[in-house]
């Protein structure tokens, strides 16, 4: 029992990362049928936000109330801008792309995030392209690949792929028309939403990583990026949508999909991949982000009959490609960094005691004469125990000889 105990303990990480994929595609497939029903866009988003403020607040003052940092102009400068683009516009792009194109297709865009982050980590002077070693060549090998993939995954339709065929279209269910509309424009646009998506998130990489220096409280700052973005993407909403009933809820799936994603996927994921991360690092929850597109791909062809074609998969293969190739490039650099960061503490310390000896000789030579002293004296010791040992084992052994012969006598 004890170690099917160390196996699960060990595959924990592996199953909480697998839980996180099945969230976000359920909530995929959730935002379809709720964009199906009519929910505007931007008023999704505006709920979303605010659940998300409503579930991660508490957090912040359960886990964090006594060390909050402390706030100032520029964290909450830098808040606004991570609610922007972490999180009113990027919700914004990513479900107008959903809402023109089929869920497989935004979920295989939304593995763009790792390229577009490099390319404008390097834009901006925050990375270094290294193109000699062989992580420069991986990241921009697999940021090349993907685009590549992307490129081919929207042009390209090929001929049609039958896995399956289960004849269920929820979206169809009350005999409307559905919001995915197969006119190549309309795909095209929905394609390019989802860079704009990509771009959003990855920006919001960039700034996150810097107010993180100056609020390092995980909690504090998703909870006041979730505030940000609930209030600006509120504000649009009310300038956008004139149409009051839009924000009418009801016990209906756009309640569902709005709690659901606001306090579930933006809250409690948020909590387990943080977990994740600090267990077993972030390259390790990178990995798992595919697995998204293989779950939707098969969400979407069984209640939503999406079709898959030729090109479709081929792009979408490639895309991950470009994704494990950039993953394991950053993975070696991170290695490369942490060596170089280790080994001059390491020869700084030999250094300092090499000096401390050499300035002050008297008191080296001292405690060396008094470390030998001691062997001295702890080997004295140990042979006087035993010729000690060896005399009572020789009183024993006479004894139990004249003891043999009276018994024998």
């Amino acid at each position: 029992m004890r170690d099917i105990g160390k196996v699960v303990h060990g595959l924990k990480p592996a199953l909480l990362m697998l839980m996180v994929q099945i969230a976000f595609a359920s909530v995929n497939v959730l935002y379809k049928f709720a964009l199906n029903d009519g929910m505007s866009v931007s008023v999704i988003t505006a709920y979303r936000l605010m659940f998300a403020a409503a579930s991660t607040v508490p957090l912040a003052l359960i886990f964090e109330r006594k060390n909050i940092p402390t706030l100032t102009w520029r964290v909450i400068l830098k808040a606004f801008f991570c609610g922007l683009f972490g999180g009113s516009l990027f919700q914004n792009l990513y479900f107008e792309s959903l809402k023109l194109i089929s869920a497989t297709f935004g979920s295989a865009v939304y593995n763009l995030i790792p390229a577009v982050t490099f390319i404008l980590a390097v834009t901006c002077g925050f990375e270094k392209l290294n193109f000699q070693r062989a992580s420069g060549k991986a990241k921009v090998l697999g940021t090349i690949t993907g685009v590549g993939g992307a490129m081919m995954l929207t042009f390209l339709k090929g001929v049609e792929i039958n896995i399956w065929t289960s004849h269920i279209n929820l979206l169809h269910k009350k005999g409307t028309r559905g919001t995915q509309n197969d006119d190549s424009g309309s795909k095209v646009l929905g394609v390019f939403c989802g860079f704009g998506s990509c771009f959003c998130f990855a920006l919001w990489l960039i700034v996150q990583a810097q107010m993180s220096k100056e609020f390092p409280g995980h909690h504090s700052s998703t909870a006041l990026m979730s505030v940000m973005g609930a209030i600006q993407a509120t504000i649009y909403a009310l300038c956008v949508e004139k149409d009051w009933s839009q924000w009418r809820l009801g016990w209906s799936i756009r309640l569902l999909t709005a709690a659901y994603s606001g306090i579930v996927c933006s809250g409690i994921m948020v909590v387990v991949i943080a977990w994740c991360v600090r267990m077993r690092g972030p390259m390790y929850a990178s990995v798992f982000n595919p697995l998204l597109l293989v779950l939707v791909a098969i969400a979407g062809s069984l209640m939503l009959d999406e079709k898959l074609y030729i090109g479709s998969v081929m792009g979408a293969v490639l895309i991950v490609m470009g994704l494990y190739m950039v993953l394991w490039g950053k993975s070696k650099e991170m290695k490369r960094v942490s060596h170089l960061e280790t080994t001059p503490e390491l020869e700084e310390i030999e250094v300092h005691d090499q000096s401390r000896c050499s300035n002050d000789k008297y008191t080296c030579s001292e405690s060396n004469s008094v470390g030998k002293d001691d062997d001295n004296a702890s080997k004295s010791e140990d042979e006087g125990q035993d010729k000690e040992n060896n005399g009572k084992q020789d009183m024993g052994s006479s004894n139990g000889s004249v003891e043999g012969l009276k018994g024998r006598t």
